[in-house]
């Protein structure tokens, strides 16, 4: 008994050590699922959860955080009995979101691993389940882990320490770009490729004939088989990116010419939220890079609508045309409004925060 409970006591508080971590490395895209939680809260429960849509990224970064100060205190053993039930706490508020987003089908990825790991609302569910099991083998077995590794002052030095270290991770996270990229639109990923299945695909086709459900991997030829589904036997194998597209201010598809040559995409997500003050500094790389001899070609990309973006781009003073993308598709690409994505023939070669402008020679560098 003694292992098993020291055994769920390491798990335990390294998966919310791991966890808090992962999250930290992109408070960005951790914001973006609180805000989708709470849009659908507010539509459930009452627009009251709308109020907390504005501090999705000081919430992101606090949750984080709390994830990895608790998951040190469990394992220094420090407050034993109040470290554990703050963990309790946090894992009956996870429960609650993820059973919340697996029954009802309103959340389809709760986020919990960020990224990194994508697990389906039932996974995630029961992934909370086993956390809960493991937190009550140490709860109602305190008697076996009686020696405290950093008491009284030492303790909270500790955990102050985990503490800073954390917020550290996150706020410089939150000013840059994420430490480590996990999305399709990393560096080195071939746009292109990516848009196009990696295998032929093949599927499955469920059929009813009288009542007689059958599946087939080849569609039948005989009629009185009604068709129910049809499903991928290698979904894997299919696109991982589907939703890429560019498009000019008359509807024109610009997709294949992002793809093509040497383009800097200067990626205005939402032109509200957009930091003003950079702009100089970005009309500046613009003009140098077209400039460039290795010929790279600005495109300024947004989601705001044509007129929304005519108002700003005279406001700041940016020159060239602008083209269209999806917000979503947008915020896949980068962590920062604005950012910049150097393209060469469609891959990757660099992504940059809008506090990390590259100079022209930089980009011709990275091409």
């Amino acid at each position: 008994m003694r292992t098993l409970v020291r055994i769920c006591w390491l798990l335990l508080g390294g998966l919310f050590i791991f966890s808090g971590l992962i999250k930290l490395n992109d408070p960005i895209g951790t914001a973006y699922k609180l805000e989708e939680y709470f849009e659908v809260f507010s539509q459930s429960f009452g627009s009251f959860f709308m109020v907390f849509h504005g501090m999705a990224r000081t919430l992101s970064i606090t949750l984080s955080s709390l994830e990895v100060v608790l998951g040190v205190a469990l394992l220094l053993r420090w407050n034993l009995r109040t470290t554990l039930w703050s963990l309790f706490v946090l894992l009956v508020f996870f429960a609650f979101l993820t059973f919340y987003s697996a029954a009802f089908n309103k959340v389809t990825d709760c986020g919990c691993f960020g990224d990194f790991i994508k697990l389906k609302p039932w996974t995630s569910f029961f992934k909370d389940m086993f956390l809960l099991l493991l937190w009550a083998v140490v709860f109602f077995n305190q008697r076996y882990l009686r020696r405290v590794f950093a008491k009284g002052t030492l303790g909270t030095m500790y955990v102050t320490f985990a503490l800073a270290v954390a917020v550290g991770i996150g706020v410089y996270a939150l000013g840059h770009l994420p430490y480590f990229d996990f999305l399709p639109y990393k560096v080195g990923n071939d746009i292109g490729k990516l848009m196009q299945p990696s295998a032929p695909l093949r599927y499955k086709y469920i059929m009813e004939k009288n009542g007689t459900t059958q599946e087939f991997t080849d569609y039948p030829t005989d009629t009185l088989w009604k068709f129910k589904q049809m499903v991928a036997l290698n979904p894997e194998d299919g696109p991982k990116i589907t939703d890429f597209r560019v498009w000019g201010g008359e509807q024109e598809e610009l997709t294949k010419e992002v793809l093509t040559g040497n383009k800097l995409l200067v990626i205005i997500q939402n032109t509200a939220k957009a930091d003003r003050d950079r702009f100089p500094a970005i009309n500046l790389l613009i003009a140098g890079a077209d400039s460039s001899k290795k010929h790279i070609t600005p495109m300024i990309i947004t989601s705001s609508s044509p007129t929304e973006f005519d108002v700003f781009r005279h406001e700041v003073n940016l020159p060239g045309k602008y083209y269209f993308a999806d917000a979503t598709v947008l915020k896949s690409m980068i962590r920062s409004n604005p950012g910049f994505l150097l393209l060469q023939d469609g891959v990757v070669k660099g992504k940059y925060h809008y506090h990390d402008i590259p100079s022209r020679a930089k980009l011709e560098e990275a091409l």
